[in-house]
């Protein structure tokens, strides 16, 4: 049985500097083509196994996508993803979205694939019967501790959502149960902004909507 421990004490400078790692955190797409020390992404993993998943299942499977191939496929994925989803928009809106750049496919050097492992039997299905997608959730919250860590390292993360998931999970070869959740470019920024580039090309700026707490 593990020991009781006197928790750490986390001051008012250390609160002042988690909540500017989190206003700084961004979904980057510019990298420079400079490689990320695999001790660095060794820490990195170490970290996000202390991410909350429910049960302590942690469903998260990584897959590193090194080999070229596997990489064009994926970029041909995003490609034909991308004009299909331009296809949706029109007039003015459509413009602009042409213009966004929305992957750092081409230079990151770190391709991670984020699968949740809906067989796993971790955590003995504890909290899943009734909420299965808690395993999905886990995974995401993984995603969201992943992020900062990267960031209080100084490296950037983007999130690539813009793909065909059953296509991108038979390019990567893993087992048919495994769902993706998240395709990612981790490397270092090309460039460091005080606001995230949706808001700066103006597709989308930041609103309250997300403050407001409903009472019942």
């Amino acid at each position: 049985m593990t020991t009781r421990a006197d928790p750490p004490m986390f001051d008012a400078a250390f609160q002042a500097k988690l909540a500017l790692l989190i206003a700084w955190r961004r979904d980057v797409r510019r990298f420079r083509d400079e490689a990320v020390p695999q001790a660095m992404l060794d820490h990195l993993l170490d970290l996000v196994q202390l991410s909350p998943s429910v049960g302590n299942s942690q469903p998260w499977r990584i897959v590193s996508v090194t080999q070229k191939a596997r990489r064009a496929a994926i970029r041909a994925n995003f490609e034909q993803a991308n004009a299909a989803a331009l296809q949706s928009y029109q007039g003015e809106r459509a413009a602009l979205y042409a213009r966004l750049k929305l992957s750092g496919l081409d230079i990151a050097p770190v391709h991670w694939a984020i699968f949740c492992d809906h067989a796993t039997r971790q955590g003995q299905g504890l909290g899943t019967a009734t909420m299965p997608e808690m395993l999905d959730a886990s995974v995401s919250g993984m995603i969201a501790t992943l992020w900062l860590a990267a960031r209080a390292q100084g490296l950037g993360l983007g999130w690539v959502s813009i793909l065909d998931p059953r296509a991108a999970t038979a390019t990567l070869d893993v087992p048919s149960d495994w769902k993706l959740i998240a395709y990612l470019c981790i490397g270092w920024p090309q460039e460091e902004h005080a606001d995230p580039e949706l808001v700066r090309f103006r597709w989308q700026n930041r609103t309250l909507a997300g403050r407001q707490v409903l009472e019942r």
